[in-house]
């Protein structure tokens, strides 16, 4: 029986959150000193970077088209989401706290030992028969493949 995945960005986006929020709540020391007096933020860090990885992970190049999508489509989640400056404001302040949380979300999943790599790269001409591909200094060095395109040999660097 096969089983269909649901692509669901609510569901990634709490699961985000959860993840950066547990580790926040473990990890007090490394969020920015905050005043005790004063206008208390309506957004946590948690939310702010879930919203900064959402922006990355959507393709977004643009944090002004980004809070425009996320105020259409993502307040069921995030009921308060600032604008685009108060956005980059706490962004720049959180970038330490951002890098040690995409350690953690990069070591705790299997990915980081995974020993196969996929490389998308333009293929370099090694030979034309495979007996001058037996014969090239990269032999046991390269993986080699035949395009049938181009009736030629090709190689690709080997990352051992």
């Amino acid at each position: 029986m096969i089983e269909f995945v649901e692509n669901n960005i609510d569901t990634l986006a709490t699961a985000l959150y959860a993840t950066c929020d547990d580790y926040l709540n473990a990890h007090p020391q490394l969020l920015p000193p905050r005043s005790k007096i004063g206008i208390q933020p309506q957004i946590t860090d948690a939310e702010i970077i879930t919203l900064a990885v959402m922006e990355s992970l959507q393709g977004y190049t643009s944090q002004r088209r980004f809070i425009r999508h996320a105020r259409t489509r993502l307040t069921s989640i995030f009921p308060y989401i600032p604008q685009q400056s108060g956005y980059n404001k706490r962004l720049r302040k959180l970038t330490t706290v951002m890098q040690h949380i995409m350690t953690h979300l990069a070591t705790s999943t299997c990915l980081l030992d995974d020993d196969v790599w996929v490389v998308d790269s333009t293929p370099v001409e090694c030979g034309r028969s495979r007996e001058t591909v037996k014969r090239s200094d990269l032999a046991g060095y390269a993986e080699y493949g035949c395009c049938a395109s181009h009736s030629r040999f090709f190689g690709a660097a080997d990352s051992t």
